[in-house]
């Protein structure tokens, strides 16, 4: 029987170079004959994708906190139920532009939710499932911003419309979060260009998870 797959995120703030790496990162394991799933989140399935735009699209201050976290839960859970896990038991390995740790940062700290609460609604609806390995992407919140300005992305802006305040926020909580795991978490400067931090990348990868 083929082996379980394993699941990889990438976590960071807006405009990280996030889905570029996974794009990357899946072509590096291919390469390497595996079998690779890349997604997103929200999204990665079909019900997730309906509640994405939920979610991503209209004015900041559309959800409050809760409600936000719970759109963002059911998303999840569709997407792990439905994509991940089925692709996990079949032995691919599985990429994935964000997964639970964007909701403890934005949700939980960011937006004021508290991570303890977003803890619970975590476990009730998935319980200890969680990536085997994490990259975190790490830049400076104003060139990020710049970066997600200048791409074509329609109507998907309503976290970037949030105050820089929130985007430093952000990046405060998306390093403390690697530091509190670095079991599971590493993070890569992403302020070089994309070669230099897939090179990064696939170290990590070679290292922790040897593909």
């Amino acid at each position: 029987m083929e082996p379980r797959g394993k699941l990889i995120s990438f976590e960071g703030g807006e405009g990280t170079g996030k889905s570029t790496q996974a794009r990357l990162l899946k072509s590096a394991l291919e390469e390497r004959g595996k079998r690779v799933v890349l997604t997103r989140e929200p999204g990665g399935s079909p019900g997730a994708e309906q509640i994405r735009k939920l979610v991503v699209e209209g004015d900041p201050q559309r959800w409050t906190p809760l409600s936000e976290t719970l759109l963002f839960l059911a998303a999840r859970v569709d997407h792990v139920e439905r994509t991940i896990l089925p692709a996990l038991a079949d032995g691919a390995w599985v990429v994935s532009d964000r997964f639970s740790d964007s909701t403890y940062v934005y949700q939980g700290i960011a937006r004021g939710l508290g991570t303890e609460k977003v803890r619970r609604l975590h476990e009730a609806a998935l319980g200890s499932f969680a990536p085997d390995l994490t990259i975190v992407l790490d830049l400076d919140p104003a060139e990020g911003l710049k970066r997600a300005g200048g791409r074509a992305q329609g109507h998907e802006n309503r976290f970037e419309r949030f105050d820089g305040e929130f985007h430093e926020t952000l990046r405060a909580a998306f390093r403390d979060i690697a530091r509190s795991e670095p079991k599971r978490c590493v993070v890569v400067d992403a302020g070089r260009a994309p070669e230099m931090v897939a090179a990064d990348v696939w170290r990590a990868v070679e290292e922790r998870l040897r593909p």
